[in-house]
């Protein structure tokens, strides 16, 4: 994998970008895997129902009842099963990366150290990019999850501009106060190599600490659901069992909520590649992390 990925946490002596919140839900909605921009070559970045008022409580009986009757049962609500959770979907890379290397490559906070703004990406060997794929398969999810009463931010508004850097992608969940965050990549590495794999964070002393175990565990929902849903294999040429621990990724390290990123394929692999660019396997592939992430979310 060429790429590794990347505010700034509410924490003492860190730096606080400022957010860009895009809200998906009633408002629209690293780091970088493969390539980099030309010139310069950039640090890797890789409801719950309302009982009835009850006695004294101005309740009445109801029609036809006899005082002291007991109250009917309260109806079922009709919102969806995970109204009020929030999950943060972060697109990889941006389609003006390119073309604005200065922006891209400019280094900012990426935890105990410093990192390139983001990266341009990778792409296939026919050129389909990685931000044009991580754009439709990020939009595809929001609308899995906004069905099921999540509210869904996207760490960018298009796929046309500049970024967000890295802290900023972060401090966007942050802000959010998301329950869950997924930053969706497609990999690019050597073309022998195929499958998925979950970047997970490492414990890294004052930023990852309350964030490791939790972000373990939707790493592991992510990657069962994932796997079980696509059929997508699991990498065989990184990670174990699917899932990599890291504790170099900006995106991870200035998380204040559960995180992980989401390698689907490799870009540079002729299956993997074939997969990527269909439209109906990227719809299945949507289910399959939605699924993923609901499941982490009905853990409570």
């Amino acid at each position: 994998m060429q790429t590794t990925h990347g505010g700034a946490a509410r924490r003492p002596g860190r730096l606080r970008p400022v957010g860009l919140l895009a809200v998906a839900a009633s408002t629209l909605l690293t780091a970088a895997c493969g390539t980099v921009a030309s010139g310069t070559t950039p640090s890797p970045e890789v409801t719950a129902t309302l009982p009835l008022p009850g006695p004294g409580e101005g309740s009445a009986s109801p029609r036809g009842a006899a005082p002291g009757a007991a109250e009917p049962d309260p109806q079922p609500s009709d919102a969806p099963p995970l109204a009020g959770r929030v999950v943060v979907i972060d697109p990889g890379h941006n389609g003006g990366n390119a073309e604005a290397p200065e922006e891209i490559n400019r280094q900012v906070p990426s935890g105990p150290g410093e990192k390139a703004c983001d990266t341009v990406g990778a792409e296939t060997a026919d050129g389909y990019p990685e931000h044009e794929f991580t754009w439709d398969l990020s939009t595809r999810i929001r609308d899995r999850l906004e069905a099921e009463g999540v509210t869904v931010v996207l760490t960018r508004d298009d796929n046309e501009g500049v970024g967000p850097c890295v802290n900023e992608r972060a401090e966007i969940g942050n802000e959010a106060g998301a329950d869950a965050a997924i930053s969706i990549h497609a990999d690019g590495s050597t073309p022998g190599g195929s499958g998925f794999h979950v970047i997970a964070p490492g414990v890294v002393d004052g930023y990852t600490d309350d964030i490791a175990e939790p972000s373990m565990d939707l790493a592991a929902d992510v990657r069962d659901e994932f796997h079980e849903r696509s059929d997508q294999p699991y990498a065989d040429y990184v990670a174990d069992d699917a899932i990599d621990v890291r504790t170099d990724l900006g995106g991870l390290n200035l998380s204040d909520v559960p995180k992980v990123f989401l390698e689907v394929g490799n870009m540079r692999n002729a299956t993997d590649a074939r997969n990527l660019k269909d439209e109906e396997w990227r719809a299945g592939a949507a289910n399959a992390v939605a699924a993923g992430l609901t499941r982490y979310l009905a853990r409570g």
